[in-house]
């Protein structure tokens, strides 16, 4: 079971603790766990079908194996805590012992039942005023060197406005979808958040696969942030009711349940996710979720092996870079977890003016926690006032609604990346080469924005 919420260095977590098997050492790595823990009920995604582990195997083992991860999820009290670490040596095939963190749904709003990520703040402090300043002097240098060599890497000022969105929505049109001959026909893209409702119209006739890590809820979101990602990375050609908003819409779509109805949701529970789409054969996996992180803290080793992993056996994990910043207040927040992992690609948001979104994370934290690429996820303005922000499709009987985040960001890019997936074959790091390769370069800092704005083939 469960334990309840802690926080350890100021991470929100479960109680349960991540463990990392070292490559080709999945059994004796269970017997080490057995040996040292004592820990007997012990379930394996191997013996499941498509390695679906179901929501209650996850709640009530005591050890739960990952066979394609590498991982262990294990309930340790502190004496076996102690001692499976005394066992991680080089010669074990305990790589690493991580407590497991809670992740939330990201959205910039706090609407319609959806989790609100950002903390107010009133006052700013010397680290914070450090960043402002920094951030002001690399925007005056970047002003000085773009263009360079002779190569064009601006954009005319102010930017593109895009916003007659009577055939297709912004996002779609400064991405250059509605220009792309491809359609994602035979990708497999999961993504992993609340779920999807099954009853949306624009849908109906549409193969897809699903699966809750969430006990006691089903497939079905309740959310509604689901629905709305996987309306733009896979929704349809042409919806019910225009604009087309969807990118991939001859994807395959797998739906994986990792956060409940309330918008939370657990490390291992990603995991789950995460086996499951690898085990099903996703190219790609969409995940716009996360926990906050603060300036100078790590990402997660655990996390990083399991990304770099999935990128060599083929499969891009992408995500969301996080909502934490208020640039309108001078206040900007590093990449989240697991974005924050190097080998994880982190989406963060721009307007339709090509700015930065005012919520949207930077690469701050020197080790890994870099912004990869960008795209759209919020009209220009700060809180409050008169935005379009991005449209896709909703819970039923609302069908469509607007929100703003990097998670409305991260689905353009994993939409993106299968239609690139089509066009070349490309998966794993060589697919992620593609994207950032291709990606319209922008006079913004690159620890904002990265490669610059995602474009489709």
């Amino acid at each position: 079971m469960i334990s309840s919420l802690s926080s350890i260095n100021g991470l929100e977590t479960t109680g349960r603790y991540l463990v990392l098997l070292r490559e080709n050492a999945i059994d004796s790595g269970i017997r080490t766990l057995r040996d040292y823990t004592g820990n007997r009920r012990v379930a394996r995604a191997a013996d499941f079908e498509k390695n679906a582990l179901t929501a209650e195997q996850l709640e009530q083992t005591d050890t739960t194996i990952f066979d394609n991860l590498g991982v262990a999820v294990c309930t340790l009290d502190p004496e076996q805590l102690q001692s499976l670490h005394e066992a991680s040596d080089e010669s074990s095939p305990i790589a690493l012992i991580e407590a497991e963190r809670v992740v939330y749904a990201l959205n910039a709003q706090g609407l319609g039942g959806l989790v609100e990520q950002i903390t107010p703040r009133t006052t700013t402090s010397p680290a914070m005023e450090y960043l402002k300043g920094y951030r002001d002097a690399v925007d005056r240098l970047v002003d000085h060197l773009v263009p360079t060599n002779g190569v064009q890497r601006m954009l005319p000022s102010p930017g593109i406005q895009v916003l007659d969105e009577t055939t297709a929505t912004w996002g779609l049109q400064i991405t250059k979808v509605v220009n792309s001959k491809f359609s994602g026909r035979g990708i497999k893209v999961a993504v992993l958040d609340t779920g999807f409702d099954l009853t949306h119209p624009d849908f109906a006739g549409r193969r897809m696969i699903g699966k809750s890590f969430i006990p006691n809820q089903e497939v079905q979101d309740r959310n509604g942030h689901g629905t709305h990602c996987i309306g733009t990375a896979c929704g349809p050609l042409s919806p019910v009711i225009p604009p087309r908003y969807g990118i991939g819409y001859e994807t395959e779509i797998f739906v994986g349940k990792v956060l409940s109805n309330q918008g939370s949701g657990t490390d291992s529970q990603i995991l789950a996710g995460i086996e499951w789409a690898i085990a099903n054969g996703c190219q790609i996996i969409s995940m716009s979720l996360g926990a906050r992180v603060s300036l100078g803290q790590p990402y997660s080793g655990l996390f990083e092996v399991v990304a770099d992993r999935a990128l060599r056996n083929g499969t891009l994990i992408i995500a969301a870079a996080g909502n934490e910043s208020q640039r309108h207040l001078g206040i900007v927040e590093p990449v989240g977890h697991p974005a924050n992992c190097p080998s994880i690609m982190a989406v963060g948001a721009i307007d339709s003016q090509l700015q930065v979104a005012w919520f949207s994370n930077a690469g701050l934290n020197a080790n890994g926690g870099q912004v990869d690429i960008v795209a759209p996820g919020a009209e220009p303005g700060t809180v409050g006032g008169s935005r379009i922000d991005v449209h896709s499709s909703y819970l039923m009987p609302t069908r469509y609604r607007r929100l703003a985040g990097t998670s409305m960001a991260t689905p353009h890019v994993a939409g993106i990346a299968a239609l690139y997936a089509e066009a070349t074959g490309a998966t794993g790091r060589v697919l992620w080469n593609r994207i950032t390769q291709n990606a319209l370069r922008l006079p913004l800092p690159s620890v904002d924005v990265g490669a610059g704005l995602v474009q489709a083939p």
